[in-house]
């Protein structure tokens, strides 16, 4: 299973917006520290405010912010909130065209597999996330071979 860049963001950006609870975060600024699209954020930011992970704030000096704690903020919960569909398979979808779609055992199993997936996801919070990125902050500005960030490295946002 993959998720989609959506996903990704999503969590990037909720770690950078949980890793500065003192102000407002822009989505200029987190577009930047991970150099991705601010019309890819602004359509992420949106789904995560009313999905009540953000709170947003119009105008000058406007922002962002989490809108709960942390460790309220399930990343199972904030994956299903972004992802379009679950459909790992073609028979997963409810307009199946699959011949085998009533004899075939290969739903069952892969249902099975994603709820495993999604089970793992939500024993996790941002709380958990933002500890490792706190932990290897000093590891990830130290390294002379850095990568872009990406979701399942949980390593820190650049601070600005």
């Amino acid at each position: 299973m993959r998720l989609t860049t959506m996903s990704d963001y999503a969590m990037r950006l909720l770690m950078y917006v949980g890793q500065h609870p003192d102000r407002l975060c822009t989505i200029a600024e987190v577009a930047r520290a991970y150099d991705i699209s601010e019309a890819h954020l602004t359509k992420i930011t949106h789904q995560l405010s009313l999905a009540g992970w953000l709170e947003t704030v119009r105008g000058k000096g406007g922002g962002m912010r989490l809108a709960t704690m942390p460790q309220a903020i399930v990343l199972g919960a904030v994956v299903r909130s972004i992802e379009p569909d679950f459909n790992v398979v073609e028979c997963l979808t409810h307009d199946t065209n699959c011949q085998l779609a009533n004899s075939c055992h290969l739903t069952g199993i892969i249902n099975g597999a994603l709820q495993s997936f999604m089970q793992y996801l939500d024993r996790y919070t941002l709380a958990d996330l933002l500890i490792s990125t706190k932990t290897l902050a000093p590891l990830a500005a130290s390294d002379d071979q850095a990568q872009p960030l990406h979701f399942h490295r949980l390593v820190s946002a650049p601070t600005v």
